[in-house]
């Protein structure tokens, strides 16, 4: 069983404060801690959906103290929010194919990894049937833009919440606040809340469950970027605020009760974890905390009983063509449970399936690859040696002894690591093609 959480806002809030102590101490020679903050001009502590609000409170005083990893960490996220500044906004009508329905305001994708079996004739001009072929996509995915262009939109809704919130600089949460309403909520542009349409296979389905996978960790990014933009940001309004979570409540309601969400959440993978990661944040987001509480204590017999070995191994993952960052994919959900179980009062961090697997043991497992000290034991078509890096540094902080003496030693992605100061795992590699 899952034993309770005995953290309290207030016994965290004051361990925060106790920390930026000794953070500020040692970084400024201060004596005392800073006073708690009173508003948002100076720290607030927005109530994140994955995100430690606390910890994002104490990067702030850190930074102001001078933290060097943290001031690396921010000029990388602001690289990319820079650039987020310049481009967009994005919005699911942009595309030129209209979905099955008729409605270009439905979100339409095809599956990345099916490719025609026959050469495309006047007769057949698709060249179906289409066939997998697992980890090797087919370009003609592209010529539907939704799937790339989703994925832009919610990391740089992200990265733009984040900048607002660090700096205080109004038109990064102006942007964020635009690319929200763009996407979600103006009428002329907004999404409808349904994945009716995702990974549609040609000449055989419309969509499958399994496309919901595409909006099943970004979309928790954009439900704390809403919460930080609560926090007081300019540009994004109360009514803004009820509009998103309505449209967040409909998506949810999609979620339990249609086809496709139904059968995402019988899938025995990373497909399954990652409809609990997305069910259960929107859950907590629109206020339904005992629905989420529910989700990710379940998920412990649900996803860690059968998916985690002994060794932390990861038996699903490890069929695949490209193992090494299906094992990194599924621990991101897995993570992110984790942490989502901290705000709500469930360890999912303390779990131990019969076996004695666990999200410690599987971030382990990963150790000797995602340092180099030795090869990646199963066959992977692209191995990236950093894709773990994240999920390194989550369960560092959770406790893992091995996992925070190996976070200095997996090198950092292109753009940096972005962890400190946004400490919540993502996929680090390409996910476009997931």
């Amino acid at each position: 069983m899952l034993p309770p959480s005995r953290s309290s806002r207030p016994r965290r809030l004051a361990a925060v404060l106790a920390t930026v102590a000794g953070l500020l101490a040692t970084t400024a020679g201060a004596a005392t801690a800073a006073p708690a903050p009173k508003s948002c001009s100076f720290v607030c502590v927005p109530d994140t959906v994955v995100l430690d609000g606390l910890h994002l409170a104490g990067n702030k005083i850190g930074l102001m103290a001078g933290n060097p990893t943290l001031r690396t960490s921010l000029a990388n996220l602001l690289k990319q929010a820079d650039d987020a500044l310049t481009k967009g906004p994005w919005t699911v009508v942009d595309k030129e194919r209209v979905p099955p329905s008729g409605d270009k305001h439905d979100y339409l994708s095809l599956a990345p990894y099916y490719w025609p079996s026959q050469p495309k004739t006047p007769e057949n001009p698709q060249g179906c049937p289409y066939v997998d072929r697992d980890g090797q996509v087919n370009p003609e995915m592209k010529n539907v833009p939704d799937k790339a262009e989703r994925l832009v939109a919610f990391n740089s809704i992200y990265q733009l919440s984040l900048a607002w919130y660090y700096t205080g600089k109004a038109e990064y949460a102006q942007r964020a606040a635009l690319d929200l309403r763009t996407w979600f909520l103006d009428a002329a542009t907004k999404m409808n809340p349904n994945l009716n349409f995702a990974q549609g296979i040609p000449c055989k389905t419309d969509g499958r469950g399994i496309g919901i996978i595409e909006f099943s960790y970004t979309f928790t990014q954009v439900l704390d970027a809403a919460r930080i933009l609560e926090a007081g940001a300019p540009g994004w309004t109360k009514a803004d605020g009820k509009a998103f979570r309505g449209w967040s409540a409909d998506f949810l309601t999609w979620l339990r009760t249609s086809k496709n969400g139904t059968d995402e959440a019988k899938a025995t993978n990373n497909h399954g974890t990652f409809y609990d990661l997305l069910t259960a944040a929107t859950a907590s987001y629109v206020g339904q905390r005992d629905l989420a509480r529910t989700i990710v204590r379940d998920s412990g017999k649900a996803r860690i009983d059968h998916q985690i070995a002994a060794d932390g191994g990861q038996p699903e993952e490890s069929t695949r063509t490209r193992t090494y960052h299906y094992h990194t994919f599924n621990l991101v959900a897995l993570t992110r449970l984790a942490q989502l179980g901290k705000h709500l009062g469930v360890d999912l961090w303390a779990y131990r399936n019969p076996q004695g697997g666990s999200i410690f043991a599987a971030v382990d497992h990963l150790l000797p690859a995602a340092t180099g000290a030795a090869p990646w034991p199963l066959p992977d078509i692209h191995f990236i040696q950093y894709a773990a890096l994240d999920s390194v540094h989550a369960a560092a902080d959770a406790g893992d002894r091995k996992a925070r003496a190996a976070v200095g030693r997996i090198p950092a992605p292109p753009g940096g690591d972005l962890f400190p100061v946004r400490p919540a795992a993502e996929q680090l590699d390409d996910v476009s093609t997931t």
